[in-house]
């Protein structure tokens, strides 16, 4: 028997069913910003699948039809409950597919993929097929061309689960029967292509060279709207930047962000003023509530900066903390997706007759290498918290555990601390004089204005400590000025030996 065979309308006809990976190539998570600990998965409709050198309609009144070449399964023999080691032996052929989805409807599938992912022709795969038994899952290599420009080149070495993982994990809730299709996940690249553009996928073995031929698809632009009892196209700008693969291809300004903006000279700058004259700042630009106030420091006046994760507990419900208190719940989560410099910021409604966190999970998140943590709950186990290098800011010490007022229940969401509203990715700066949250579009200026304050500060600070009176010192007069530029053009000398 041939290693490369046709794929037919007899290969159609044999698919029960069709099921596809959300995310499973490293590069296509760093775009998405999310790494999952394990696969996930949805369903297209069998209707949807198409053969190389067929059309695919953009229907009228959409714009975000994108492409994604991907290496598909073809199940050989039924697979139930069957183990990662053995999970290969049940492929019985690898070819190439495209898993075509219009963003413009992904709205109204509520995750499901329904309407975004399983139009007719969706799902083109072919031309042709390797035998699987021939293959090294391990050494694929799938490829993607619009109008003959490479658009995506990847192989399995990139996998974040083996193709033997997925069907495995697959058989574990169903049966996997004779002709199902595994879409694979896509690489980065993926992004929008327009009327008239053609799109080709190419799998090939690594080891042997076999190919399965490009699977070629058209796009052509619908003529029929969608009908008006049902929902209508409907665009974001998360669709958008998920369609075209990221904000800049999608023509979108770059989302600002703490990390974008902490840059090594805005941190110096953070580093050398006082909390008390970023808040100053902030007032002046009108942001008046900017200050969480909860009187525990671990670390005195160790200056914390970082960009905020939140976590955000409600009132412990006894029916609800079953559920969801135990186990891998979300505060355990949310630690320990902590990534380096990042501060997390937990909402416990000013609750302290209960901990929000211990001395395990605080070690966890300096392990991970969070600059610190903030609550304005309780924490228990504090002389262990407080001798571990990682600042932790907290509302009091509280030995019982959560279940007796908290349910930890959402993460990276707004949440309100202290009194503060705080977003993902807020740049904080804190120590025990108090915590101050910034906007990252504010970040910047705000670090560059308080600096020159704190200059200032200094500056009259030392005057006064040298005996001089306050008035036309404090704010500094134009004779006050003048020496202060004097001393900043002299390259900011030792105050207590500079001449006047």
């Amino acid at each position: 028997m041939s290693n490369i065979v046709p794929v037919t309308e007899e290969t159609f006809a044999q698919a029960g069913k069709i099921l596809a990976v959300h995310l499973s190539y490293s590069s296509r998570a760093a775009q998405r910003g999310r790494t999952p600990k394990f696969p996930s998965y949805f369903m297209k409709a069998t209707s949807s699948l198409a053969a190389s050198g067929s059309t695919v309609e953009r229907p009228a009144g959409t714009e975000l039809l994108a492409f994604e070449g991907e290496i598909a399964l073809i199940i050989g023999k039924a697979a139930r409950r069957v183990s990662v080691e053995d999970a290969w032996s049940y492929v019985g052929q690898v070819t190439a597919s495209n898993d075509l989805g219009v963003h413009d409807m992904k709205y109204a599938d509520k995750g499901s993929n329904i309407r975004s992912k399983s139009g007719d022709g969706y799902t083109p795969v072919g031309p042709n097929a390797l035998d699987a038994s021939t293959l090294d899952p391990a050494k694929l290599r799938v490829q993607t061309w619009v109008n003959g420009q490479l658009a995506q080149d990847a192989d399995t070495s990139e996998l974040l689960f083996s193709l033997a993982t997925i069907v495995a994990d697959l058989s574990q809730q169903m049966t996997l029967q004779p002709g199902d299709i595994i879409l694979t996940g896509t690489p980065a690249g993926s992004t929008v292509f327009f009327p008239g553009d053609v799109v080709e996928v190419e799998v090939t073995d690594l080891v042997s060279g076999a190919s399965t031929g490009k699977l070629k698809t058209t796009a052509i632009e619908g003529t029929e709207a969608f009908a008006a009892f049902g929902n209508q196209p409907m665009v974001t700008d998360k669709d958008k930047e998920d369609a075209y693969g990221d904000r800049e291809s999608a023509g979108m300004e770059p989302l600002i962000t703490g990390k974008s903006v902490l840059t090594d000279k805005v941190r110096e700058q953070l580093a050398s003023v006082a909390t008390a004259t970023l808040s100053a700042t902030l007032r002046k630009r009108g942001l008046n509530n900017v200050n969480i106030e909860v009187p525990g420091a671990t670390k005195g006046m160790q200056r914390v900066i970082g960009t905020a994760r939140t976590l955000r507990y409600i009132p412990n419900r006894e029916d609800l903390f079953k559920a969801h208190g135990g186990g891998y719940n979300m505060q355990k989560q949310s630690i320990d997706s902590l990534k380096d410099g990042e501060i997390l910021v937990m909402e416990a409604r000013g609750e302290t007759g209960s901990a929000t966190l211990g001395d395990i999970l605080a070690l966890r998140s300096q392990q991970l290498g969070a600059a610190g943590i903030i609550s304005d709950g309780g924490v228990r186990d504090l002389d262990a918290v407080s001798n571990l290098d990682i600042p932790v800011f907290y509302n009091g010490a509280h030995p019982a555990v959560l279940g007796r007022k908290h349910v930890a229940w959402d993460k990276d969401i707004t949440v309100a601390c202290g009194g503060v509203s705080v977003q993902p990715g807020d740049v904080i700066v804190a120590d025990s004089d108090g915590i101050v949250v910034i906007p990252p579009a504010m970040v910047a200026e705000v670090a560059a204005e308080a600096a020159v304050t704190e200059s200032n500060d200094e500056f009259i600070f030392a005057m006064v400590k040298r005996g001089h009176g306050i008035e036309g010192l404090f704010p500094m007069n134009a004779e006050w000025k003048a020496k202060y530029n004097a001393w900043k053009d002299a390259g900011s000398p030792d105050l207590d030996s500079w001449s006047l």
